[in-house]
């Protein structure tokens, strides 16, 4: 008696999970084997290929070999079973898993107008199987239709930017297309496309039916370009369909900063323990103000560099200002070539020249040194006219 009780007890237990869940409305779990396709009744064309996806599904079944087969094949028609691109008999499905598999439709070219009805069968060892019906209609496609997207069509950035559009390529059409690619921008705009998920230069890319691939479109102004804005024309054909899209590039500008001399010789003369004076150019070959200059330098040691003046606020496109830079040799510099650098920084930009300096002595110890000669070619002489006489 008391070993009935406990099974009672026992299948109580058991079932209250499931009263429960049903008390709270969940839908029982499904299992099977299913096939699965987005358009099990689709139009084909004559003398063409048709792919058609299929999902095998397994739902909570033990995994097993699921052979597959076709029925009611038109005569004439190839149908071939296709798995990763290769032909396959049959499919393994994990539990609660699919695995998808293509039909290659090859539709004899005089085949008439009219539906024909096709049955793919998957049968596994243990009895289960599923069946998918597919209504295959011979009639006139309709032509190839692309379309072409971006997510953002207008970019900004500065001459040295390289302006990168990711573009959406959609094949509308009922078949398998190669799509050309093409891009026409402004004289000197460098334009390249690459796969969306790749580094690889392309000009064409394959775009299965009804579906769509992301490219990209890598855009490079020239560094002297002017600030504006600047459209390019994004074209994609393929068998006589075509697709436009207008990107823009809003450049905006930037300075560009140079230095050197008036006459462009950077070189010059200094004199041991005396200030020379050069004067530097700072041109601005950009397209806007290069503004908050600072000009600084590298001298050899115990020299001496000042400029005149040591900053400049701003200088405009296709400007230039003058600064004057001092220099004075250490007093125990010896003669010979020296080299100094001389840099002009700003907010994003910076300039600099390489600028020697040949060190003489002073003019006035090259005068005292051809008076002590002359000193002494007097005192030589008047000992040989002394000595001489005697």
């Amino acid at each position: 008696m008391s070993t009935m009780r406990v099974l009672l007890a026992l299948l109580v237990l058991l079932l209250l999970p499931v009263a429960g869940a049903h008390a709270q409305g969940d839908p029982p779990g499904v299992k099977g084997l299913f096939l699965l396709t987005d358009y099990p009744s689709q139009t084909v064309r004559a003398g063409e290929v048709t792919t058609i996806r299929v999902k095998v599904n397994n739902a909570g079944l033990v995994p097993q070999p699921l052979a597959l087969a076709l029925n009611g094949v038109p005569a004439g028609w190839k149908i071939d079973l296709l798995g990763a691109g290769r032909p396959v008999a049959s499919v393994m499905v994990g539990v609660n898993q699919d695995v998808t598999v293509q039909l290659r439709v090859e539709v004899p070219k005089d085949a008439p107008p009219s539906p024909h009805n096709v049955v793919l069968t998957a049968r596994g060892p243990l009895g289960q199987q599923a069946s998918l019906p597919l209504t295959l209609t011979v009639g006139t496609e309709a032509p190839a239709r692309l379309s072409l997207k971006s997510r953002l069509p207008s970019l900004r950035g500065t001459p040295r930017s390289a302006f990168e559009y990711t573009l959406t390529v959609g094949n509308d059409s009922g078949k398998d297309l190669t799509v050309a690619l093409a891009a026409q921008g402004p004289a000197n705009f460098q334009s390249t496309f690459t796969e969306g998920f790749g580094s690889n230069e392309i000009s064409s890319i394959p775009v299965e039916a009804g579906q769509t691939k992301d490219i990209k479109l890598r855009v490079t102004p020239p560094r002297d370009v002017r600030a504006g804005d600047y459209p390019v024309l994004v074209k994609v054909t393929a068998e006589g369909a075509t697709a436009e899209l207008r990107v823009t590039l809003q450049v905006s500008g930037q300075g560009k900063l140079a230095l050197s001399t008036r006459d462009g010789r950077l070189s010059g003369e200094a004199e041991i323990g005396r200030t020379s004076t050069y004067t530097l150019v700072l041109n601005n070959d950009g397209t806007a103000p290069v503004d908050e200059i600072e000009l600084s330098g590298t001298v050899p040691a115990n020299w001496k560099i000042e400029f005149d003046p040591k900053s400049i606020a701003s200088i405009a496109p296709n400007d230039k200002k003058e600064v004057q830079v001092l220099v004075t040799p250490a007093d125990k510099a010896v003669a010979g070539d020296y080299m100094a650098s001389f840099r002009a920084s700003a907010r994003g930009e910076q300039a600099s020249a390489d600028f020697r300096i040949t060190v003489t002595t002073s003019t006035l110890w090259g005068i005292a040194g051809i008076g002590i000669i002359a000193v002494a070619l007097l005192v030589l002489l008047g000992a040989v006219a002394r000595f001489g006489r005697r």
